[in-house]
């Protein structure tokens, strides 16, 4: 085979190769890369003001994702990103950071320890229902409070009181019994969990 016809096989088969390779979906770990700035690497927050996303339910993830995209959900970032995310790849980092391990923050934050006693039996009387194990675990599909930044938990919770996030009824109506110490003492409970 005459040179010039070997190499024009050659490059046509690396342009067909690369073009396909180029065109291949992107997989689970690269599009859950694009979130490590904000949630750390494997979804373990390093910063006060993110979430720990891994460990958490999928299901809760894609709620929380096709909550921002929609506008539904509240959001200084995170509704502009999700929109640029289709469902499938929502789906994907999902299920990928529900794999993952989740990691307490609880020992790199200072707490009240009143405030934790105090916390804990407002947990039992308002929260356990909905947040089980002290707000650990991720099958209850409401989101891991228990370990998270302290805060992540105020912030958030600032949202659900002026109304830029909704709670559910059930929420509303523990939480509008609760004057700020109380619900300050709530969040220091979660936060310090291990």
């Amino acid at each position: 085979m005459p040179a010039k016809k070997s190499h024009a096989m050659l490059l046509g088969s690396f342009l067909l190769f690369g073009s396909s390779a180029l065109m291949a979906a992107p997989s689970a770990s690269m599009l859950a890369n694009t979130c490590a700035g904000c949630h750390g690497t494997n979804g373990i927050s390093v910063g006060p003001a993110s979430p720990t996303i891994a460990g958490k339910s999928a299901e809760y993830l894609k709620e929380v994702m096709e909550g921002y995209k929609s506008g539904d959900r509240h959001a200084t970032i995170m509704n502009r990103i999700a929109k640029g995310y289709t469902d499938e790849e929502i789906a994907l980092m999902a299920d990928y950071y529900a794999a993952l391990p989740f990691e307490s923050a609880a020992e790199k934050q200072t707490f009240d320890s009143a405030k934790i006693e105090a916390g804990s039996k407002l947990y039992k009387k308002n929260c356990s229902k909905c947040h089980d194990e002290n707000g650990t675990l991720a099958e209850d599909d409401s989101g891991i409070l228990g370990g998270q930044w302290l805060p992540y938990l105020q912030f958030t919770m600032v949202d659900y009181r002026s109304g830029r996030s909704e709670m559910t009824k059930k929420m509303k109506k523990k939480v509008e019994k609760l004057n700020d110490e109380e619900i300050e003492s709530v969040l220091q409970f979660f936060a310090s969990q291990k």
